[in-house]
């Protein structure tokens, strides 16, 4: 054993002992070794003093496009369609390789100072992602999507997205030690066409590849979709074979009853993203119908220009609170099914479930650390509800992934973050005022 956390508040999330008030969890390499009550029998070098603090899984982000970093403020309080097409392509169309670099390791700083160990990303020049992610020791899921306007010019093997899935297939699949998985991707059902959704799914087949893709989430697009083919976008997505690979399907705002079954009966995963949804006005995802039909419902933020920050404690309880108005019953999406949605579900749709989103032996030593000495966690009568509704990202005191700290009481362990400033400040923020 090289570290042992003692005498520390546990949410293991592992449903036999959720709780542990005066915990131990020792660490060994890579790998969560022991989680008793009591002290273990081996002695290790590090001891931590858990004295006021509390030791959890670290949290999945299950939708993110973490280099939009550089937008936050970018193009605020307009509607999605207006955002995306006027404000959000033109600026991204004059992001170039550095600035994504740059763009990367913002977001990875802010998820890992906020407690995300791992997070399902969606984004533009993928090698510069898949480099900062293993340089940084996070884990990530990554696609660049495809997307294309014009279907009467579609060329698969010429789309920017799948040469840049491939290069990234090519240079950097298996390395990280497992933190890096690279996945197919779709934008989305109104910014492409069924062909080019089958080329994908072959694609996908062809190298064992889950898809990430945006579904329903807005009234427009999925009301577009039945105008132009007669179906909605989970039934024309699922007529093409997407789910017939794992899907995580971001948002699902306007899902019907047969697109829940569908995705359900596929094994899918919804990332609820209720920040963003709510800031766009795109509407509010019916997580309890999904949970209803057996659907697997996790936790996203979205890119920060329509959320603004990776804060998933406030979508923990956004969600929460958003469910039991809809529903009128303040019983339903209780504290701990929150930050399941946040840990466990998250490393579900991930394919990732046996290896974090749970203190456990064997699993990977993927976890944060909250301080407790501030006034708005004390008392602490309910951890899982001091956790869902009353903390914050800027409570995290300690990340670590697969036993490795990569951020500790305000120093970034692997992030040289005034040199991302300095990026972002002379070359990016220039670039995109042009």
């Amino acid at each position: 054993m090289d570290v042992l956390f003692e005498n520390i508040v546990v949410i293991t999330m592992d449903d036999a002992r959720p709780v542990l008030s005066h915990g131990y969890v020792g660490i060994e390499g890579k790998k969560i070794s022991y989680v008793g009550e009591k002290p273990p029998e081996t002695k290790a070098p590090c001891v931590v003093n858990g004295s006021r603090r509390l030791l959890m899984p670290g949290l999945v982000n299950s939708h993110s496009h973490l280099p939009m970093a550089l937008l936050r403020g970018f193009a605020d309080d307009y509607n999605l369609q207006t955002w995306l097409f006027d404000h959000i392509f033109p600026a991204e169309a004059k992001l170039d390789e550095r600035c994504v670099a740059a763009g990367i390791r913002l977001g990875i700083a802010e998820c890992i100072r906020f407690g995300i160990v791992s997070s399902t990303d969606m984004y533009l020049h993928l090698s510069q992602v898949a480099e900062a992610v293993l340089e940084s020791g996070f884990k990530a899921n990554i696609t660049n999507a495809l997307l294309c306007l014009d279907m009467s010019k579609f060329d698969f093997e010429k789309d920017r997205g799948t040469i840049q899935v491939r290069e990234v297939l090519a240079n950097y699949k298996g390395k990280g030690n497992g933190r890096l998985t690279v996945d197919a991707g779709i934008h989305g059902e109104y910014t492409s066409g069924p062909e080019a959704w089958r080329k994908s799914v072959a694609f996908a087949e062809e190298n064992d590849l889950r898809f990430h893709l945006h579904l329903s989430e807005t009234k427009e697009e999925h009301e577009g979709c039945i105008k132009r083919y007669g179906k909605t976008p989970t039934e024309m997505f699922n007529e093409c074979g997407v789910f017939t690979r794992k899907t995580t399907a971001a948002h699902g705002c306007w899902l019907t009853e047969n697109d829940m079954a569908i995705l359900a009966s596929s094994g899918a995963t919804v990332a609820h993203c209720p920040i963003s949804n709510l800031k766009l006005a795109a509407g509010a995802a019916p997580v309890m119908k999904m949970r209803a039909h057996g659907l697997n419902v996790a936790l996203g933020t979205d890119g920060v220009c329509s959320n603004n920050n990776h804060d998933m404690f406030e979508e923990i309880k956004t969600a929460a609170l958003l469910q039991k108005y809809l529903s009128g019953d303040p019983s339903v999406l209780p504290a701990y099914e929150a930050i399941k949605m946040a840990t466990v579900n998250g490393a579900m749709g991930q394919g990732r479930e046996n290896e974090t989103g749970k203190l456990v032996p064997g699993y990977d030593a993927d976890l944060i650390m909250l301080n407790l000495d501030a006034p708005h966690l004390f008392p602490l009568n309910d951890p899982c509800a001091a956790v869902a509704y009353a903390a914050r990202g800027s409570d995290v005191c300690m990340t670590m992934v697969q036993g490795r700290v990569l951020y500790e009481n305000g120093e970034y362990k692997t992030i040289d973050v005034e040199k991302v400033r300095y990026e972002v400040e002379n070359y990016v923020l220039p670039l995109l005022k042009r």
